[in-house]
């Protein structure tokens, strides 16, 4: 079998971009069973309730839903379970420091094969205030109206 080229993705978690500020990303390795690889290579997982925690110099992932694999047997892994992470230790230790800090927390945004192996992308992230939701949204619909104004006047200008 030819090796996987590029990135595929998985699961994204859209929530977490519209409650957090998001402050720094990370790429983390995740230590799977073999059924949850055959499960996510289904594309089939779930980030919306999850997150990551800090204990003892390691970084766990936990509440992410890879649902069991159809075809496994007795060897099927419970789908809510938390798994580890591989970063290196001063990813670790700069996470650990800054997590610490009142209202930061740790988030995962993607999940995707790299090349053949499962990523999941991390987020050092601050949750955000209401109104900050809502500037957000009006920021986003104003640019969206600028592009079409420009775009129809492109198309007046074409014609």
């Amino acid at each position: 079998m030819a090796k996987e080229k590029g990135r595929k993705l998985i699961a994204q978690n859209k929530k977490a971009r519209h409650d957090y500020q998001i402050l720094d990303t990370y790429e983390a390795g995740l230590v799977l069973s073999g059924t949850e690889v055959k499960s996510l290579r289904q594309g089939r997982a779930s980030l919306v309730d999850g997150f990551v925690q800090l204990d003892g110099h390691e970084a766990w992932l936990h509440n992410v839903h890879v649902p069991e694999y159809s075809q496994g047997t007795w060897t099927n892994h419970s789908a809510r379970r938390k798994r580890k992470l591989l970063l290196h230790r001063v990813e670790i230790d700069k996470l650990e420091s800054k997590s610490q800090e009142t209202g930061h927390t740790i988030v995962p945004l993607s999940l995707y094969f790299k090349d053949g192996r499962a990523k999941v992308e991390i987020a050092l992230a601050r949750g955000k205030k209401e109104y900050d939701k809502r500037q957000t949204l009006r920021e986003k619909q104003d640019r969206r109206e600028a592009e079409r104004t420009i775009s129809a006047i492109r198309r007046k200008q074409r014609a």
